[in-house]
This record gives structure tokens, sequence and C-alpha cells, in this order.
């Protein structure tokens, strides 16, 4: 009998997992030799790593769902106190939850089972298993607009009044833990591309309605991210989710083609998400076909895991925290003009 012939297909064999003792860093690293999800996981670890190995590239987050309320806010914390990331985009909502914990409220051990008719005569909002109060919401609603006031007059980005709402935080003594206020400190620049579609959004409507006039140009954001990517020397993005920031990164390459930047997507590429490509939806769609936008460059490390993000952000930044602890990183510093224009200098963090 002819021995198996070795080919190209069969070089690589799985490793299955054995039990012992080891770090969660050590743990994932196994996982790159097994399968399905697993080995994804594995794989968006060692993509992330390697973009924090790079001379000059700028990490770009995209941040949805309730991460917040789920207990996700020190896990980005981290990432921004540690310059695992470099600008995030977020929806409104998770910086609207971040700040309601920096002023000292609570969200809450749930069920999904609960009776909504009940949670309501409570006065109890649910998000799936979570749960907070809405006279505790409806309270911060207020301190964001009384925040605004003292910004009437201004033309802003998004990026400029996170900025502002995360210097305030930390001057009354409640950055600590907090995204906004850990990204004012740290240089990290934050834009929000659907404001108005937040509890921030909410309150800046208070606001209004009492007569301050505050404009978050949302243009303006497009045009300062889009310089962000024209600047640096390489790109590399992280999803949680998808959605509106998914697509705000995303086309920051078109735009910067359009406006004649040698460009041909970004480098790097992982996503974490639920959802899937066949339904024809941005948050699903595969980075393969951002290549034919433009958007991904054709030979980027990609890597998508269908996870659900409160498993998968938990163990990859362990993972991260633990290779590199003792790593020396060149992250960029933004230098943002008054006339919009940006200069990014690499600093060795």
């Amino acid at each position: 009998m002819e021995p198996h012939k070795i080919n190209v297909f069969t070089q690589n064999p799985t490793r299955p997992l054995d039990v012992t003792n080891r770090s969660i860093g050590q743990l994932v690293d196994g996982m790159l030799y097994t399968g399905f999800q697993g080995r994804k996981l594995a794989e968006s670890v060692q993509a992330w790593n390697n973009m924090l190995k790079e001379e000059e590239l700028t990490v770009m987050m995209g941040l949805t769902g309730a991460m917040v309320p789920a207990g996700m806010r020190k896990v980005i914390v981290h990432l921004i106190k540690n310059r695992m990331i470099d600008c995030l985009v977020s929806t409104g909502a998770n910086l609207f939850h971040d700040c309601h914990e920096a002023l000292g409220k609570k969200h809450y051990v749930g069920s999904h089972l609960a009776n909504d008719e009940e949670l309501f005569r409570h006065g109890v909002d649910r998000i799936y298993d979570v749960f907070a109060f809405e006279e505790e919401f409806r309270h911060t609603d207020h301190l964001i607009a009384d925040f605004a006031r003292g910004l009437h007059g201004k033309r802003m980005s998004s990026r400029e009044f996170i900025g502002l709402l995360g210097k305030k935080i930390c001057e009354d003594g409640n950055g600590d833990g907090s995204i906004v206020g850990s990204a004012y400190k740290y240089g990290v620049p934050i834009f929000v591309p659907a404001l108005g579609d937040s509890s921030i959004g909410i309150g800046l409507t208070i606001a209004r309605r009492a007569g301050v006039d505050v404009d978050v140009d949302q243009i303006k954001d497009v045009d300062e991210i889009t310089r962000i990517v024209e600047m640096s020397g390489k790109t590399g993005v992280v999803y949680v989710g998808g959605g509106v920031p998914k697509n705000f990164i995303q086309q920051t390459e078109v735009v910067a083609s359009i406006m004649g930047a040698d460009i041909a997507g970004h480098d790097y590429a992982i996503q974490y998400t639920t959802d899937v490509p066949h339904w024809g939806g941005l948050s699903g769609c595969t980075f393969d076909e951002a290549v034919s936008w433009g958007k991904i460059a054709a030979d980027a490390k990609k890597v998508q895991v269908f996870v659900d993000a409160t498993i998968a952000l938990p163990i990859v930044a362990h993972a991260l925290h633990e290779k590199n602890m003792h790593e020396k990183r060149k992250f960029p510093l933004f230098l943002w003009q008054e006339n919009g224009e940006l200069t990014i200098d690499f600093k060795t963090f």
C-alpha cells in the first residue's frame, strides 16, 4: 500500500487542548491549533498583538452594543490607558452609561425573564439581563444638559465635545475607571458619529430647549477622523459589533482616497460580532467584501470572530495584557490645530 502522500493542505495538524495550569495568554496560544471560533479568537489576539508591534500604526476601535451596562467598561479603559487602542469610535449610549457610572450611579444584575410591565411600574429599565433606574438616567440627562450650558455658542466636532466632557469628569474627580476621562487623560480621541441617537443627544436637546446653542458638527467628525488615517503610516481596526462605528471607520479609506491620499485600505482588521453576512447588513459583512470598496487592504490580516463580545473582550484583553506588560510600544500622539489641521508624532509608551 502506498504511503500517505503529504500535500499543501495537510502540513499543520491540530493540537488538542489539554487541561493544565496556565495563563490566559498561554491558553489562547494553544487555541491557535484548534478549530472554529476558538481558533479565530486566538488569531484575533495574534493579529492585535502584531499591530502593537508595528513601528507607526494607529489602532482604531469601533464600539457598539451595550458594553458598558454589561460590565465591559474597565476593559475598554485598560485598552485606552495602555494604548492598545489609539482612537475610539463609539455609540453615544456606551459613553452615556460610562458617564452615568462615573457619577456614582450603577447598573444592576437582573434577569431577562423579569416581567417588563412590573419593571416599568417600578421605574426600572431592562437591557436584556441588566437593570437600571430610569429616574437616575434622567438625572444624568440633566447633568449633561447643565454641562452643555457652559459651551453656549460653540461649534465643535464630537471629538472636541467628548474631550471637554472627559476633562470635566476628571476635574470633578470621577475620571478613574471612566472611558471618557481616561481618553482625555491619555490623549485618545473619541468620535460619536451618531451622537443624537443616545441619551447624550437627549441631554443636548434639553439644553437646546432651554436656549443653549451647542452645535456638534458631525461632518467635522468625518474630516477629523479621515485626517487621522491620512496622517498615520498604517492603520488597524478592531470592531466590537458593527453598526455606525464600523462604517464610520471603514469609510475613512474611501474619503481619504477621494481627497487624493495614496492609500488602499486598513492594514489590519478584527471584528467580534454575532451578526452574519448573508442578510446583507454591514454589521455582519465580511472584510473580503470591504476589500471591494477599498476599505480594507487586499493583503490585510483579517480576522472575524463570531462570538458574544462580553465573552471575547475579557479574554482578549487579558491575553494582550500578558503579552505586552513588559513591552514598549510606539503610539501616535495627535496634535490638533485650531484650524482643524492635524499632525501625528509617534512616541514610545
